[in-house]
């Protein structure tokens, strides 16, 4: 038996040396072959897993999350979205382009019948009719409908009128106060995972017909509690809610993608997320602001971004919205002031942001008075530097820089101002 053993090993090594003596890459295959990461195909006809649904799409998910993550590689087409993608850590979404693209499915919304009271599983409602597994569904009342107050979730299960629901409820939703369950939700999110990319793709959220979610609970993209994330090449048009959201994150990056037509914010990171790099992104024709830094978004960097035709702020910084760079963005034709740092307490303000080298031209096209930089509430050690800052007399920009009574220490300093003057105060807050 031992002389068996030993004639084994001997052949096996035989073999190995052979092949490297005859310039064999039998070992480099062997190696690459365990380092190559797993993808799944999913889409079209020829695809792994063929189908064009959000169905699809997770199952592939799953399934590579099982193998320690990968790629799921999407062809060209249209994705019917009835629930959220949601990803794990270490997995890539990617798709063919502009021309891969993931369509909300048609809005749907029911009252409840019973409260739904703080912790449940499960929401009894009128009509169930659209609502069946694997739905992503919004819960609310007229007391719990903002920011993180809302629930999200996917339907596990329908009985008769009782819905089940994979995550509890956060209040009490209470019927007599209006209580609905619509099927809002983030058609791609990574919820508590890290290392995920999502690339190369279109989001339509079919706006016209689907119920809003605010961006603490959802968006077009939506990270929550990420790290080491990245969207690249996405564009996302027409969602009822932020386009783009990232809450409670560490180093991500949103790099070469748009926000259009959205009834919310372009991009919104917030709620604690630091060190995010937003690159080279356009954010138009929204209903709120073009790039909105919700509560300390801290030490981020945001360069060449494009923000216009926005219906409020170009950009927005204020709660603790702290030491952030804005260089060489272009911000123009927005509804109202391009860049506004918004009313906070010293203790609270958005200090120490730098803008260099950008260009600020023509804001205030909703019809009332505005400034290239609004700079409100207890806000200090700003830099405005270097800028190119005018009016061509569309909108109703009327100076370049705008300080408000408790702005401090804000230097502006070489900067291009044509149109109107450079500076000018206000006696009240915006």
């Amino acid at each position: 038996m031992v002389g068996n053993s030993i004639s084994i090993v001997v052949l096996v090594c035989s073999f190995f040396t052979a092949s490297v003596a005859a310039g064999s890459n039998t070992w480099d295959a062997l190696y690459q072959t365990r380092r190559t990461p797993e993808v799944i195909t999913v889409g079209g006809p020829a695809a792994q897993i063929p189908g064009f649904t959000s169905s699809a799409i997770q199952l592939a998910v799953d399934a590579l999350a099982t193998r320690g993550g990968g790629t799921v590689r999407l062809s060209a087409g249209v994705y019917e979205m009835t629930g959220p993608v949601s990803l794990r850590s270490k997995i890539a979404l990617e798709g063919a382009g502009r021309e891969t693209v993931l369509r909300k499915s048609p809005g749907l919304k029911t009252s409840f019948v019973v409260d739904a009271d703080y912790g449940m599983h499960k929401v009894t409602v009128k009509d169930v009719e659209g609502l069946a597994p694997g739905v992503g569904i919004q819960l609310y009342d007229d007391k719990h409908k903002q920011g993180w107050d809302v629930t999200t979730a996917v339907v596990t299960a329908v009985d008769g009128n009782v819905v089940y629901l994979d995550n509890r409820t956060l209040n009490d939703y209470l019927a007599p106060e209006n209580g609905v369950i619509s099927n809002a939700f983030s058609l791609v999110q990574a919820v508590e995972a890290e290392d995920v990319r999502i690339a190369n793709l279109t989001v339509d959220g079919n706006k016209a017909t689907n119920d809003y979610i605010n961006g603490c609970r959802g968006g077009g993209i939506y990270l929550h509690k990420a790290r080491n994330c990245a969207i690249e090449g996405v564009h996302i048009r027409n969602f009822n809610g932020d386009s783009f959201s990232w809450q409670i994150t560490e180093d991500i990056v949103v790099r070469n993608c748009e926000a259009s037509e959205g009834g919310g914010l372009g991009f919104h990171p917030g709620t604690g997320s630091v060190r995010s790099q937003v690159l080279n992104n356009v954010s138009h024709d929204n209903a709120e602001d073009g790039f909105f830094l919700c509560w300390r978004v801290q030490h981020g960097q945001f360069r060449d971004n494009v923000s216009y035709r926005n219906a409020r702020y170009g950009i927005s910084i204020g709660h603790q919205d702290t030491d952030n760079i804005f260089e060489n963005n272009k911000v123009y034709e927005n509804g109202s002031h391009g860049v506004c740092f918004r009313q906070e307490t010293e203790q609270n303000g958005g200090h120490r942001n730098t803008f260099r080298n950008n260009t600020i031209e023509n804001n205030g096209v909703g019809g009332s008075d505005a400034y290239g930089f609004f700079v409100g509430g207890h806000t200090n050690d700003i830099v405005i530097e270097q800028n190119t800052i005018r009016s061509t007399g569309k909108g109703k920009q009327r100076a370049a820089v705008c300080l408000g009574p408790n702005a401090e220490r804000v230097q502006v300093k070489g900067n291009t101002v044509t149109g109107h003057e450079e500076l000018a105060k206000s006696s009240a807050e915006n």
